[in-house]
């Protein structure tokens, strides 16, 4: 028999949970009317949250369940908050549509409300209450924590709160465009930017 290669309490894999979910594209087939985390975003903000097999990762304001769903294919636990009860029920929904290997708890709470005590990572969506919800990650020992943002403002503000708290470790300005084909050639079409900003535990700052 082949040796272990990742473990839970009850199981022996052959290969890491997730990996063959992981190959599959995120299906979100019920909709928010609050737009889902781009897929090119959310490839960078799962790579800085730097996901581990064994994590317990917390997905505040899950919304369509974008990556609520991707974290679920790479992690052991989820838990998704979300204040409205119709995009928690988008979120179960879009979850019921795909794959996914983790255990995922729905709360309906308004973050730092109904946030775990034991979480590893954490992805924050949105400006609502966001600093009590880093007080939260600083308070209960979050490991990692990435909060994306698509205003000028508001991000400035999200900078400046994880320096205060010792968190920031990085910042990521994306824009991404699409091509299209405009009169036998190729254009662009550009999304709006977003701010992508990285917090470890006692980071040093930039």
């Amino acid at each position: 028999m082949k040796p272990c290669l990742w473990y839970n309490k009850h199981n022996c894999f052959q290969t890491a949970p997730g990996l063959s979910s992981r190959m599959s594209q995120v299906t979100l087939p019920h909709d928010a009317k609050a737009g889902p985390t781009k897929p090119e975003v959310r490839a960078v903000t799962l790579d800085k949250l730097g996901l581990r097999p064994t994590d317990h990762f917390v997905d505040v304001g899950s919304c369509t369940g974008s990556v609520t769903i991707e974290a679920a294919r790479r992690v052991e636990r989820v838990t998704a908050v979300e204040r409205k009860p119709d995009r928690l029920d988008v979120t179960r929904k879009n979850l019921a549509a795909n794959d996914y290997d983790a255990d995922v708890t729905l709360r309906e709470a308004e973050a730092p409300d109904g946030l775990p005590a034991d979480a590893d990572a954490m992805f924050v969506g949105g400006s609502r209450n966001f600093e009590a919800v880093l007080d939260h990650a600083v308070e209960t020992g979050v490991d990692r924590i990435v909060m994306n943002v698509s205003r000028v403002e508001p991000a400035g503000d999200a900078i400046e709160a994880f320096r205060e708290r010792d968190l920031l470790s990085a910042v990521v300005q994306m824009q991404v465009s699409h091509g299209y084909e405009l009169a036998g050639a190729t254009s662009f079409r550009s999304n709006n930017p977003v701010y992508v900003v990285v917090g470890r535990r006692d980071a040093e700052g930039l």
